[in-house]
């Protein structure tokens, strides 16, 4: 008996382990995730972290720490996916601080940037890039918590049944079940609430647009669902919850937020438009 408690313990703690570090990759390496960096200036080293996402009711903030007061910056964006001419604004120093803002947009508006260094005449450009920041709206707590706690179960969980079945214990009909209402609860009530008030839509997926974070929730989903109904017929199955597990671990590992929602203003304005307007 306490083999078998020693065994439950050692997998749950793995999960756990296993979860987190998923967790941590999709918090890293998404596109909404802040763009860190360093660039060296003559003996100084200046770190940033510039944004990729803000909320759509503020502008967003751009702020570096650069010691050297000889040194001045300046910023420059434009809305992404437009005709826009790129404009450019000196960075101000307050303290230690060279610091600006990106005018915010409506939600799933996006705006490309680049900050450039100054010295000695000298311009030192951060990126050879634009970073991308898309604005979204403010998701209340009351959803948003629910919707992450609902997500991190369901992974801990399917992750959980995987080792079951690798282990070969007698539980998978159960860890099978959790995983998929939490699933259920996380990605298909409360995920498309906070996409809602994030972007102002509930479903941005097929068959209505190509946001990917829509469409792997429903595959996901829908391989738990096989596996649920397999385990019904013949409890001691254990190829459909690896098979559920490993596509879930395939889906998670597209960052989070790629193909996301997004304004095209090349289709809403014509270059002649744009032009006269201004």
């Amino acid at each position: 008996m306490n083999t078998i408690k020693r065994k439950n313990t050692l997998l749950w703690v793995l999960a756990v382990v296993l979860t987190l570090s998923i967790v941590i990759y999709q918090r890293s390496t998404g596109p909404t995730y802040p763009k860190k960096g360093e660039i060296q200036i003559g003996s100084e080293v200046i770190k940033y972290k510039l944004l990729r996402s803000h909320d759509t009711d503020i502008n967003a903030p751009v702020e570096i720490e650069v010691d050297d007061q000889s040194i001045t910056g300046k910023l420059t964006y434009k809305r992404y996916k437009s005709y826009d001419d790129w404009t450019t604004v000196e960075m101000k120093r307050e303290g230690e601080k060279l610091v600006s803002a990106l005018p915010f947009q409506p939600p799933a508006g996006k705006i490309e940037y680049f900050v450039s260094f100054y010295k000695d005449g000298q311009e030192f450009r951060i990126d050879e890039e634009p970073i991308i920041i898309r604005f979204k709206g403010a998701v209340p707590a009351a959803v948003l918590t629910p919707h992450i706690f609902f997500m991190f179960i369901s992974m801990l969980f399917g992750l959980r049944a995987a080792l079951e079945a690798i282990f070969k214990g007698n539980d998978n009909r159960f860890f099978v079940g959790v995983t998929l209402i939490t699933l259920f609860l996380g990605g298909l009530i409360f995920g498309p609430i906070v996409q809602k008030f994030a972007f102002g839509a509930y479903w941005t997926g097929w068959p209505f647009g190509h946001d990917l974070t829509d469409n792997k929730t429903v595959v996901t989903f829908i391989f738990w669902l096989i596996a649920w109904f397999v385990l019904r017929k013949k409890p001691m199955n254990r190829v459909w919850p690896l098979i559920a597990t490993v596509v879930m671990l395939a889906v998670y590992f597209i960052p989070h937020s790629v193909l996301g929602s997004e304004i095209d203003h090349t289709k809403t304005e014509t270059a002649t438009e744009q032009t006269t307007a201004e």
